[in-house]
């Protein structure tokens, strides 16, 4: 399993089998099924905070449902505004922490109160639209580094007095970094495969790495055109990466030195020169840039969950919840980039790509 396993401090709830309603059918004396219960109010929240954002947004809304007498569509209800948020405004707010020895974190007395914003133009779709409801705040949110990292509590208090909590670890702190600073590719058919290391987030166990090499292209009598080709590799808990022996944090990921000239093999087609002496496409280089996305904890346990649901034989409800009092996720995430430097052979083995029109500038 990921690393921090022994810190999940996570809520799971309503592991449901389906084929529990058929038992419960088959063991009553009626044919009639109550699919509905009496209402309760049930706050669901959603956020994905990133430090690098200048405004972060969260998502407090309401679960809605009918009564046998009063069914309801759905469909239709989740549409209606009114359906699933609050009149007025909640007391929302976000509580900094910070680690002042150990793993112990303490307020640091920085509250962000979260006012709303309400968001245009959303494309039709089964929830309300063209408009949509947000927390938010445009405050900082500071993600420290090895000896003073942050936390975060949202406390959001509701019109019937109760209130629910959450928090999260802020990934994007100063050890979180890429430290490849070159690669190199071939054209030659090869097994050969080199490295892309990088130094794990703390509160992260998710993470994305892609590899993007930029390019510009200018046909004749046609105006310059920015192209590139993309390699990602997918979302990768921490432990499908390889640990660099006698490291903390130190991982890395093997790709091989034949992508780039396949990708832009595929890329390119049948768009080459045709006639050397007289090219009808000319094309640049621009830079090479690797990207790593990084996710907490808690997104991990949620992606855990959901793959769980997607992958169990039965038909197995699982829902994750890091939310005290409510459901739904409360989280973080950034992004980190570097452009690295492409060997001189590999430009070498580009240029002499004659066919593809590649120059020097």
């Amino acid at each position: 399993m990921l690393q921090h396993n022994n810190s999940f401090g996570m809520k799971t709830s309503f592991f449901v089998l389906v084929f529990t309603l058929f038992a419960a059918a088959l063991s009553s004396c009626t044919t009639d099924v109550d699919l509905y219960a009496d209402y309760k109010d049930i706050t669901i929240v959603y956020a994905m905070l990133n430090p690098k954002a200048d405004t972060n947004y969260v998502k407090i809304t309401r679960a809605f449902c009918g009564t046998n007498d009063n069914p309801i569509n759905a469909n239709e209800i989740a549409q209606i505004f009114d359906s699933s948020n609050y009149s007025g405004k909640l007391d929302a707010r976000i509580i900094e922490m910070k680690n002042t020895h150990g793993n112990v974190f303490e307020p640091t007395g920085r509250v962000m109160r979260l006012d709303t914003i309400t968001l245009h133009d959303k494309e039709e779709g089964v929830f309300y639209a063209p408009d949509q409801q947000f927390y938010y705040t445009a405050e900082p949110f500071y993600t420290g580094s090895e000896e003073s990292k942050y936390k975060y509590r949202l406390v959001v208090v509701k019109p019937d007095g109760d209130s629910l909590t959450a928090q999260t670890g802020m990934v994007g702190n100063a050890e979180f970094s890429i430290m490849t600073n070159g690669v190199a590719f071939q054209v030659a058919t090869t097994n050969e495969v080199k490295k892309i290391m990088f130094k794990a987030d703390d509160f992260a166990s998710l993470y994305e790495v892609s590899m993007q090499f930029n390019y510009r292209e200018q046909k004749t009598g046609q105006g310059m055109k920015k192209k590139n080709v993309r390699r990602s590799f997918g979302t990768r808990a921490i432990n499908e990466f390889h640990k660099v022996e006698g490291t903390d944090n130190l991982y890395s990921l093997d790709y091989s030195v034949n992508w780039l000239f396949n990708a832009l093999s595929f890329a390119i087609g049948g768009d080459t020169i045709y006639d050397t002496n007289h090219p009808n496409v000319v094309r640049y280089i621009d830079d090479f840039v690797i990207s790593i996305s990084a996710a907490s904890d808690e997104l991990t346990y949620y992606y855990i969950a959901n793959q769980s649901q997607m992958n169990s034989p039965m038909s197995l409800v699982t829902t994750y919840t890091n939310v005290e009092g409510g459901y739904g996720l409360f989280s973080s995430r950034t992004m980190i980039e570097k452009e690295a430097k492409l060997s001189a052979y590999t430009k070498k083995e580009l240029f002499g790509m004659s066919s593809w029109g590649f120059v020097e500038h």
